[in-house]
């Protein structure tokens, strides 16, 4: 893993109203690392991954790309800067087939122009043969290899969770921002979407920052950890210093900040 930072956030304010979501926040993502943003219901982390892509404007601070400003620029030139991400309501086209579904991903790609695309001009035809390689390759990745030629609303759960990340895979993305991946799986499914987020970490070479509520799935995938509590951060620190850290012991049980025993550890680490 890369020590230099692809991704910061610049003490990000964001309100909705009077209501401050996120109240200066910053912290940095390293290169290569499985970043991850907890905290408990409410304390603003939906909204800092909104932030970073541009569905929640920010009232004041910075997001850098490779030190370049993010903040300004609208969702599809933050996608073509290498930027991909997945919601927590899966989204996926319900009227398109699995494959479809994972060609939207390659959308911002496209090259050839719908006249070529209409008269099955070379360009076109093989533009459409390595967006057609790509998704059999992500799809036997996932797991779904079997199902591309089925509706995606017919997909279990865990499977449309895998589908939706192969879709923004798709996109060929530096950096790719998972929202809650493993939100309504069991524990199983959970392991096995853990996994496959770190292989496609160091297949792709990705940089993956990913909100989750799964303890156990953050302290066993991550590199470092950002805490978030109230809109501010309590704490950023490799998940280790996260897990004994009184602050955030506090945050998740409303206990005095003292030193956690090891039942109160295990509150946040699912252990």
């Amino acid at each position: 893993m890369g020590s230099d930072t692809i991704l910061e956030a610049v003490d990000i304010t964001v309100r909705f109203g009077g209501v401050v979501a996120l109240d200066a926040v910053s912290f940095r993502v390293a290169t290569g690392a499985i970043h991850a943003i907890i905290g408990p219901n409410g304390a603003g982390k939906s909204t800092c991954f909104n932030a970073m892509t541009g569905v929640s404007p920010i009232a004041s601070g910075q997001v850098r790309l490779d030190g370049e400003r993010l903040d300004r620029l609208p969702g599809r030139r933050i996608v073509a800067r290498g930027v991909a991400r997945t919601f927590q309501n899966v989204v996926l086209p319900e009227s398109l087939t699995v494959a479809d579904a994972l060609r939207v991903g390659r959308h911002h790609r496209t090259r050839a122009g719908l006249l070529a695309t209409a008269l099955g001009l070379p360009s076109a035809r093989s533009e459409r043969r390595a967006d057609d390689a790509m998704v059999r390759d992500l799809a036997q990745l996932l797991g779904l290899a079997d199902r591309l030629d089925d509706p995606a609303s017919s997909l279990p759960l865990g499977l449309r969770k895998k589908a939706e990340i192969a879709r923004a895979l798709c996109a060929e993305p530096r950096l790719l921002l998972l929202d809650e991946p493993v939100a309504g799986l069991n524990d199983a499914e959970s392991q096995e979407l853990g996994d496959k987020i770190r292989e496609c970490r160091e297949r792709f070479g990705l940089t993956v920052l990913l909100v989750e509520h799964d303890m156990e799935l953050v302290m066993r995938v991550s590199d470092h950890v950002t805490v978030l509590q109230s809109g501010c951060v309590i704490a950023d620190d490799r998940p280790e210093g996260v897990q004994r850290d009184p602050a955030v012991i506090s945050a998740y049980l409303g206990a005095e900040v003292t030193e956690p025993t090891a039942p109160e550890r295990e509150a946040i680490t699912g252990g």
